[in-house]
């Protein structure tokens, strides 16, 4: 290929890229990994061969496990000299983003062949026929791996894989992320603001165990003894329930004074930590369960004790500081570094310990704490000079530290004048109110509305906030904005989102799209101006663990009268002997806003109000799942919980009814007519055949035609595709994933090379379990097109799976005909055909659910019984609707073909 195509491509005036170069190594040939992130992240695999770097973008980057298979595209010849680049190409360039040298070393063939010349001559001739196999000698990459080029994925495409050897493994490589020549991250590349210039030169920010070499501090020394003494003068109770996490007040300066301890302020989610030998529960200042934040839960797990600990669950990036945006996405390992920093110890085997002194509290916490897991960590304490101590914070780039009074006592739910928050970055927690969108822009908004109650419960406008947002993270913010659009204002007052201040004039902006005040974000300010307004705002994350109702504009107390006013409060009382008839803190119950159950489970006919609907049960105390020990009654009582997920999946709809009065060992049968059967309430559908005949369907509108489906022993709900007012044009195309005797990691095999093969079009995907032995994937079409040209689509792509994994699929409609084979379903793309729904439960053993997926869910080990009646809602509360997209924007069909062909050719 050469570089003409490389210097075509490439404008040498504004960008630093190499144009030539040459080798000086006559004995080796050289290999790069440059990890690249432009309008994707990917990682350049170039190898050294014919004077130039032969070069595939993986998309996924290497892999050292020899079962994973991972897309790697042949893209234009590069120059020698590439092999060091490391920067950024300017944007609108080719290529455009940052660039670090992953990692590099030397390669050869895997056959043994003497001399350079004579291996490139070998390997050229491989490359050729498009079975590429070396050995690689890196500092991240070693032993053999395999470039092969793939049928149905175009002439471009390949596939990188590893060879069983030594240096085989299951580790995720990608997770060593630095550069090997400048010890960089993209981020800490990209980002210069991370960097502190002092002493003539650049310079690392220092991590938090540094901070004590920025500050003198001084640290109490205690023994067992010590420790032993304090836990006896503890009072005994049992395992406090209910608790809630004590607060700091927030103030204006930070300040010295003696009898207070200082602590870095972090930057995510507050969490209490209660601990049953190997029963874990990590819980929300909202008392909704963390349970997606596995690698803590299970180090919990390994400890063995008996205690109830405060804390703040982070990402940490490269630099030790917490990095909220990747907290609030993080579902893996891969997403980045997950910490629990523990503050407080409230109750340690059988002791109350929150009327103790915090210096006391501290020193048992440190005693207690295993130190032998990289998730979990003790915040620091400091005793030091808070003036100090916060100035190293701010050179830092801490979001702010925490003052502490020594002899503070723990109290749940109180906001403390004896715990002080000092902030180096000004942010606070707004409601999203709405969002403008300029003429002529291509982004999914242009700016959010923000808003914040006041004393009396009425929402405030404080301004707008039109930066912080990446494209993607627009597109999914916009997926959980479409359910809450309004035509009113959540203002109780007119509101002009564009005025004029001392800092902004009078422009006409885009009128607002009102939302309903439910979601709230974390943004950052340069000051309130005199009228209320955010000045300078930038977006810095959402916040799931904050509720709306709960968001106050929150104003910094003058730093002076609070110190003063706390250190000036009566001592504490003398600490109660286990011996004492004091009482342990009061916990108060917490009031929470979760739907209550609809049904008394041991009433076998019951009527209930639902929607302003009388709707009567019968059978409720009937086993409907027997082995699983679960009822008809715990059946409707999960659909009126899960209710308000699954309204806009089937709201609008017509639905098949399929029922099961006898639960899932009876008979079962299909009902789509309710002709003289629905009742007067109910909105139907008059379905019209070609041969004349009528056929009338339910269609969806609440939670009371959900119930009613229920009671008649429907188990599973199967809407449409489509909506009654547009019966012929699906919101989605569905691609089901049908396996026979396959395992569940062929099936998640499967998903993601469809994924890959969607991705490589642009083409937005969401999967779900199917709840039984598949896997759906979803892809909006916004009602956009025909069931025919969704379904040909459809089989466009399963085509191309099948041509990746033919010894295990089919695109037989005949179940004889596949073989024992996985069927690629794109038949369930025709008018009146249903799968179950989004959160349907499932008639099969366990009480399965057919649940949303977030794709770095869809991975090896995944199984159907890890979602189902007993854990979906707990599991809801946390994630929220991963499959809100669905409704939103659909793709452009006829500009996504022309992709594939030019992709697929």
């Amino acid at each position: 290929m050469g570089l003409t195509e490389y210097a075509k491509k490439r404008d040498f005036k504004k960008t630093a890229e190499p144009k030539a170069g040459k080798s000086k190594d006559k004995d080796h040939l050289i290999f790069v990994v440059q990890k690249h992130d432009a309008s994707r992240l990917h990682y350049d695999f170039r190898l050294e061969m014919d004077g130039v770097l032969k070069s595939w973008a993986v998309p996924k980057g290497p892999s050292l496990d020899p079962k994973v298979k991972h897309l790697a595209m042949i893209v234009e010849d590069h120059p020698f000299d590439y092999l060091n680049f490391e920067g950024i190409i300017p944007k609108g360039e080719y290529g455009g983003g940052t660039v670090i040298v992953w990692d590099e070393g030397t390669y050869e063939p895997i056959e043994p062949i003497k001399g350079k010349k004579a291996q490139e001559k070998h390997l050229l001739k491989q490359l050729a026929s498009g079975q590429l196999k070396i050995k690689l000698h890196g500092e991240k990459l070693n032993g053999e791996f395999a470039l092969v080029k793939t049928r149905g994925m175009g002439e471009n495409g390949w596939l990188m894989i590893k060879h069983k050897d030594e240096f085989a493994t299951s580790e995720d490589i990608t997770k060593k992320d630095r550069s090997v020549l400048s010890g960089k991250t993209i981020e800490t590349m990209e980002k210069t603001s991370e960097k502190v210039w002092q002493h003539g030169q650049e310079e690392d920010i220092k991590q938090e165990e540094e901070l004590a070499d920025e500050v003198e501090t001084t640290e109490p020394e205690t023994t067992n003894a010590d420790i032993a003494k304090i836990l006896k003068s503890a009072p005994k109770s049992k395992i406090p329930a209910n608790i809630k996490p004590m607060k700091a007040t927030l103030v204006d300066e930070p300040f010295d004074e003696p009898g207070w301890l200082f602590e870095v302020k972090w930057d995510g989610y507050r969490a209490i930590a209660n601990i049953q030998k190997d029963e874990v529960s990590l819980i929300s200042r909202n008392n909704l369960p963390f349970e997606k934040y596995y690698p803590i839960n299970d180090a919990l797990k390994k400890w063995g004790m008996n205690a109830v600990l405060d804390g703040e669950l982070l990402v940490l990036n490269d630099k030790g500081i917490s990095d909220f945006g990747a907290m609030q996405n993080w579902r893996s390992e891969a997403d980045g570094n997950l910490v629990f920093y523990i503050f407080d110890i409230l109750w340690y085997e059988g002791k109350n310990l929150m009327g103790l002194p915090l210096s006391e509290r501290q020193a048992i916490l440190q005693n207690i704490l295993p130190t032998d897991n990289e998730h979990i960590r003790q915040s620091k304490v400091f005793d030091a000079n808070g003036i100090d101590f916060f100035a190293a914070a701010e050179r830092m780039g801490l979001e702010g530290i925490i003052a502490k009074k020594a002899d503070s006592v723990y109290t749940s739910d109180l906001r403390s004048k004896e715990w002080l928050k000092v902030k180096v970055q000004r942010r606070q927690e707004v409601v999203i109110a709405g969002f403008t969108k300029n003429e002529g822009t291509g982004k999914s908004f242009s700016a959010l509305v923000l808003g914040v109650y006041d004393a009396k419960g009425d929402l405030q406008f404080v301004g707008k906030v039109g930066t912080g947002f990446s494209d993607k993270l627009q597109k999914e913010m916009m997926a959980q904005f479409e359910p809450l659009i309004s035509k009113t204002s959540p203002f109780d007052y007119e509101v002009d989102v564009d005025k004029p201040t001392r800092f902004r004039p009078k422009r006409m902006g885009a009128k607002p799209t009102w939302l309903k005040p439910e979601l709230v974000c974390e943004v950052g300010f340069a000051e309130v101006t005199s009228d209320g307004v955010f000045r300078q705002a930038s977006f810095k994350g959402m916040r799931s663990d904050k509720k709306a109702k709960d968001v106050v504009l929150e104003t910094p107390a003058d730093t002076e009268q609070t110190v003063a006013e706390a250190d000036s409060a009566p001592e504490p009382a003398k600490k109660p002997t286990s011996k004492s008839k004091k009482a342990e803190p009061k916990l108060e119950p917490i009031k929470s806003t979760e739907r209550k159950t609809l049904l008394n489970p041991t009433e076998d006919t019951q009527t209930k109000k639902v929607c302003g609907h009388d709707l009567k049960f019968n059978h409720v105390t009937k086993l409907y799942w027997p082995e699983d020990k679960v009822t008809k009654g715990d059946m409707l009582n999960y659909y009126y919980k899960v209710g308000e997920y699954m309204i806009p999946y089937l709201k609008d709809r017509p639905m098949s009814l399929n029922r099961f009065p006898g639960g899932i060992h009876g008979q079962s049968f299909y009902q789509k007519n309710v002709t003289d059967k629905a009742p007067d309430w109910a909105k139907t559908f008059d379905h019209v055949t070609d041969e004349g005949k009528v056929t009338k369907y339910l269609v969806g509108t609440d939670e009371a035609s959900l119930l009613w489906m229920n009671s008649l022993g429907c188990i599973e709900i199967n809407p449409w595709f489509s909506r009654a007012e547009t019966p012929d044009n699906p919101d989605y195309c569905v691609i089901d994933l049908d396996p026979d005797k396959h395992t569940y990691d062929q099936v998640v095999e499967a998903a993601r090379i469809t994924k890959d093969i969607l991705d490589a079009i642009d083409v937005p995907s969401y999967p779900k379990t199917s709840g039984s032995t598949g896997m759906h994937i979803y892809i909006p079409l916004e009602a956009k097109y025909t069931y025919q040209q969704s379904q040909l689509f459809a089989n466009i792509i399963v085509k191309l799976v099948h041509k990746q994994i033919p010894d295990y699929t089919s695109l037989e409609r005949s179940i004889a005909a596949r073989n024992g084979k996985m069927y690629l379903d794109f038949l369930q793309n025709r008018p009146g055909a249903t799968i179950a729904g989004p959160y349907s439960l499932r008639p099969k053993p366990g009480a399965t659910v057919s649940m949303p997926l977030s794709w770095d869910e869809v991975k090896p080990g995944l199984t159907i019984q890890h979602f189902n009646i007993h854990n979906a809602l707990d599991r809801l509360k946390e994630t929220g609707d991963l499959f809100k997209g669905i409704l939103g924007e659909g793709i452009d069909l006829e500009k996504t073909l022309k992709k594939a062909q030019s992709v697929f050719k």
